[in-house]
């Protein structure tokens, strides 16, 4: 299988802008450069900006992206520091799979410090999520503790193992876990974005993990024999 130009890369990443109904591809630049997507321009919020970072991933081909799009919230969705940590409260609040208690927040010009501890790391990623959509928010910074009972290495391996076999995938025997005071750090190659998500996934879910150190590689042209 050849591999893919940055060119190729570039258009099929427009192209995908162009599909994603939550992005304006009209107001981002792409770059490629061996495989690595820098995205350029300007968007209203925050969770756009996300939003173009993760149709970027979703491309065959694309290792890495660099997401330098600044948000600038025009007058009609712009809110007031006090307005916005009311608005964070409420949002924490409503999200049953979210701990509110636990967590406390800091605005400052849009910008979302959320603090606290979690039992897991899902649970962090839970309230990013909650607090990313809402109106007004120009950056976020996510100062969550997971703090949670020791995990060993081997009993990560085989959550992964068994994730990845239920969903039809081979990528553990490619990948490498390495655990040191709950810090999880995972090597090795996957196929897609999609998988290299599925597998941090399994990770947020697993007690005890308190961080990940993402060192998973993206190659899909280097696929493990299907035998």
């Amino acid at each position: 299988m050849d591999v893919a130009s940055n060119e190729q890369i570039k258009e099929q990443v427009l192209r995908e802008l162009k599909w994603d109904t939550r992005v304006d591809e009209t107001e981002i630049g792409v770059a490629v450069t061996h495989g690595v997507v820098t995205l350029l321009g300007t968007t209203d919020s925050y969770v756009k900006k996300i939003a173009a970072q993760e149709a970027a991933h979703r491309v065959a081909g694309v290792l890495d992206v660099a997401n330098d799009i600044k948000v600038r919230v025009p007058g009609s969705l712009a809110r007031s520091d006090p307005d916005l940590a009311q608005a964070v409260r409420h949002a924490l609040a409503w999200d049953v799979l979210v701990p509110d208690e636990r967590i406390r927040s800091t605005v400052a010009d849009g910008w979302v410090t959320l603090e606290g501890s979690v039992a897991l790391l899902r649970e962090r990623e839970d309230a990013e999520r909650a607090v990313a959509h809402l109106a007004g928010v120009r950056g976020m910074i996510n100062k969550i503790v997971v703090a949670g009972p020791k995990v060993d290495a081997g009993q990560v391996r085989t959550l992964i193992e068994e994730a990845l076999a239920r969903r039809a995938r081979r990528e553990a025997e490619r990948m490498r876990v390495e655990v040191e005071n709950g810090v999880v750090t995972v090597s090795g190659t996957v196929d897609s974005w999609s998988e290299k998500q599925a597998i941090l996934a399994v990770l947020s879910h697993t007690p005890g993990v308190r961080s990940v150190n993402d060192s998973l590689d993206i190659d899909p042209y280097a696929r493990v024999d299907p035998r």
